[in-house]
């Protein structure tokens, strides 16, 4: 506390002093060298304190979105929050290599039907969220496959789900249904961020928060603790995948599974 009250005092008293310099009447030239090696030291000072690592964060903050909409940052709940999630799905904290290779893998593929479709290119993290891009995941409900389909919802997006046949393991085709139900979350909700948090807990259970609530975002809404997570946690992969190296993501570390 102490170092930064001493930094902001010598920057504040190198800007006055480089304030005078500038505009004192005199016949001095400011050639002099003594006089430029102040304004140098001066403006130094100033820029050193406008690329602070807190700076240079508030500036990062600000580049952040989710399907071209950006989280009230200036509410600072949500800004601890997303903090908190971008370092735990940070390379360094988990050591998440397969994430990038199965992004790499999987995602531009996604990316194009979801497009097709008109859904924002940013839902193309749900399954890296859901089931870490591995269609052998299950729930202890019954969800199942890359986008996490219960059975019965797997059936009315057009998917075949029986005793012999699961189309929920098929990543295209599964990703066609996701994009048809994510058009009808959108249908209902007119909102990219409230359907994010629709497709984890269900619309009627979110229909009933927004109404018991009285609001109609996200960031403002009381919800169970993973839908409260969800979109934080959407944001935090695409970030991290996105810019793998703000996130302690090595190459020269990685060893591929093959």
């Amino acid at each position: 506390m102490i170092r930064k009250k001493v930094l902001c005092s010598s920057v504040i008293l190198s800007a006055m002093l480089l304030s005078k310099l500038y505009s004192n009447p005199q016949t001095e030239s400011i050639e002099d060298p003594y006089k430029q090696k102040l304004i140098a030291y001066a403006v130094s000072k100033v820029k050193e304190k406008e690329s602070s690592p807190e700076k240079q964060l508030e500036a990062y903050y600000k580049t952040i979105t989710f399907a071209d909409e950006c989280p009230p940052m200036e509410d600072s709940f949500v800004k601890r929050k997303l903090g908190k999630y971008l370092s735990n799905f940070s390379f360094k904290k988990q050591q998440s290599h397969y994430l990038h290779e199965k992004a790499a893998q999987h995602l531009p593929s996604v990316s194009t039907i979801l497009m097709s479709y008109g859904i924002p290119e940013d839902f193309k993290y749900i399954p890296l969220v859901e089931s870490g891009m591995d269609a052998g995941v299950r729930s202890h409900k019954g969800a199942g496959g890359y986008w996490q389909f219960m059975p019965q919802t797997a059936r009315l997006f057009g998917l075949k789900v029986n005793s012999k046949v699961d189309e929920r393991l098929d990543l295209v085709k599964s990703t066609h249904a996701a994009a048809r139900y994510l058009q009808y979350l959108y249908s209902e909700f007119g909102d990219w961020t409230l359907v994010a948090a629709a497709y984890n807990v269900g619309g009627g259970s979110l229909k009933s928060s927004l109404r018991r609530q009285g609001v109609d975002n996200y960031y403002a809404l009381r919800l169970n603790s993973e839908t409260a997570a969800y979109v934080y946690k959407l944001i935090s992969v695409k970030e991290v995948i996105e810019n793998p190296e703000k996130y302690g993501y090595d190459e020269n570390l990685h060893i591929s599974k093959g």
